[in-house]
């Protein structure tokens, strides 16, 4: 790890937030000491500024959103923000760049933390402050652990700032990690708020600290840890599904634009997010955007009608004219048009038109930051960020996924018939003008699983969360090998095909530790099969 420990050195320099320049760069043999740096408030708050930078955005930075590419919802082209399409190929090895920027960027935060807590008592600041300030500090340090445990496995767990001359660190156990996350944020979320004020709301909350375990628990298929985390979330009484008051009905669309930014159901989200980087990610090129990721023929069909009936459940001829025509009558799961622009959609005064050959079709299937697959991504894409000049906070985990993540506890814990399994499963539904769950049906635990299983992919859709999911439910081989289909060719009558796509589960399942970190530590130990 030398060589990455001295590069993370050399990036030090980065001003990641106002005022961060001299706390970034304490540690450099020429720059200023620790003794001149940390002396007040505004200096620890500066430093720990610079340990939240590194939460990761929806389609910047780390882009969350992206590992939907990863997944059987989206595929991904443009090279220049990541070579995911090689992943998804097989193709991927110790060099991939996704995963050893991601390894890099999770160990630089790590040390921030570590930093920032070795050295803020030098600070004359108010004591409850400073305490705060602490818990938040290693919250966020657990944060970057379990981002690297869930896609790599075994890790360093690092408490200190690593010197060069200390940098050749073993990995340690899985379940070493799982612990010491749990119990650093279990620690965390006794002593943190529960609320802040609007000046401090992106900061992390005791809510944050139990939703992250409850995430990580589910993962690793804990449902009791999972289940009283989530649960602990609930009992805060401090988050609620976003609601818009002047139309209901288009509340789940609103939660990802402008109108609905400010809402009681983001537990943890970027504040500021890249300045418009979502219509260079998401949108047509005809409305002055570029489409890197698009989704696929897989995450459309996943919508129920408006009876809560799947496509397939219909029969085969209303299930094919459904893939011809997916609104067909405008009859799915409203959460399908809040996610997704379909083929035919006006988009900002724009009608798209992928399957129209012609060269000035901007937007024609398969042109030059078109889109892949005759689809486009919806959420996060406000017209307001067509300027590039608006920036639009990301939920990187929203109440929605707690009270999923809850009831889905309780099915696999057998208490499927616990009444909060529906109540909650309702409390979703509803608020996407869903009917409620057909109890006469889903009255079992493989028929609760199943609904949870579409239910988690309808309100969660290019999240991120499926990647997780396909892992954790062990159907990692059967979604990600083989055709990958986009929208259906009207002159066909044929779903599009995309690309093909190769996995090995019992290599994929983990990312490569990146080759540079192999050759820079001979302590460090590769994955399997890479």
């Amino acid at each position: 790890m030398k060589q990455f420990i001295l590069f993370i050195s050399m990036l030090a320099g980065v001003i990641l937030f106002p005022g961060c320049k001299k706390y970034l760069e304490h540690d450099h043999p020429t720059s200023i000491s620790d003794a001149e740096w940390w002396n007040t408030s505004a200096d620890a708050t500066n430093a720990l500024n610079s340990v939240y930078a590194g939460i990761p955005d929806g389609s910047s930075g780390r882009q969350l959103m992206f590992l939907s590419a990863l997944s059987d919802e989206a595929v991904a082209r443009q090279s220049t923000r990541g070579d995911y399409e090689s992943y998804v190929k097989g193709l991927h090895n110790p060099t991939w760049n996704v995963g050893a920027g991601i390894w890099e960027d999770d160990f630089k935060d790590i040390r921030r933390a570590c930093r920032f807590l070795e050295n803020v008592d030098r600070c004359f600041m108010d004591d409850s402050l400073k305490i705060r300030y602490k818990y938040e500090a290693r919250a966020l340090r657990a944060y970057y652990h379990m981002e690297l445990l869930m896609f790599f496995g075994d890790i360093p767990i690092v408490r200190t700032s690593v010197t060069p001359a200390e940098s050749y660190l073993e990995r340690n156990k899985e379940a070493d990690v799982y612990d010491f996350i749990v119990s650093e944020l279990t620690d965390c979320a006794h002593h943190l708020p529960a609320v802040y004020n609007n000046a401090d709301l992106k900061r992390i909350s005791a809510g944050t600290c139990w939703s992250l375990i409850s995430r990580l628990a589910l993962f690793y298929k804990e449902y009791e840890t999972a289940r009283d985390a989530a649960k602990k979330v609930i009992d805060l009484g401090v988050y609620e599904l976003y609601k818009t008051a002047a139309n209901p009905r288009n509340s789940y669309a609103d939660l990802f634009l402008y109108t609905g930014e400010l809402n009681k159901e983001r537990i943890f989200f970027r504040e500021n997010t890249s300045g418009g980087q979502q219509w260079n990610t998401f949108a047509p090129l005809g409305v002055g955007g570029k489409t890197v990721l698009s989704p696929t023929a897989a995450v459309v069909n996943n919508y129920e009608t408006k009876q809560g009936k799947t496509i397939w459940e219909l029969g085969a001829d209303s299930a094919a004219i459904y893939q011809k025509d997916p609104n067909y009558k405008n009859n799915r799961d409203p959460r399908l048009i809040a996610s997704v622009l379909l083929p035919g959609q006006t988009f900002s005064s724009y009608v798209l038109k992928p399957f129209d050959a012609a060269q000035t079709n901007l937007d024609r299937l398969g042109a030059q930051n078109a889109t892949a697959t005759g689809y486009w991504v919806k959420k996060y894409l406000d017209p307001k960020d067509r300027t590039g000049t608006r920036t639009l906070d990301y939920m990187i985990i929203r109440y929605a996924e707690i009270l999923l993540n809850y009831v889905e506890a309780l099915v696999e814990l057998k208490q499927w018939d616990h009444p909060d399994v529906v109540k909650y499963l309702n409390e979703v539904r509803e608020r996407a003008s869903m009917p409620p769950v057909d109890v006469t049906r889903y009255n079992t635990q493989e028929k609760l699983r199943e609904l949870v299983r579409r239910e988690r992919q309808s309100e969660l859709a290019f999240e991120g969360g499926r990647f997780y999911d396909i892992r954790r439910w062990g159907i990692l081989g059967m979604v990600m090998n083989g055709q990958v289909y986009g929208a259906v060719d009207p002159a066909t009558n044929e779903p599009v095909k995309v690309e093909v796509r190769s996995c090995n589960e019992a290599r994929d399942f983990r990312w490569p530790i990146p080759q540079r970190e192999m050759l820079a530590n001979p302590a460090m130990e590769q994955n399997d099969h890479y």
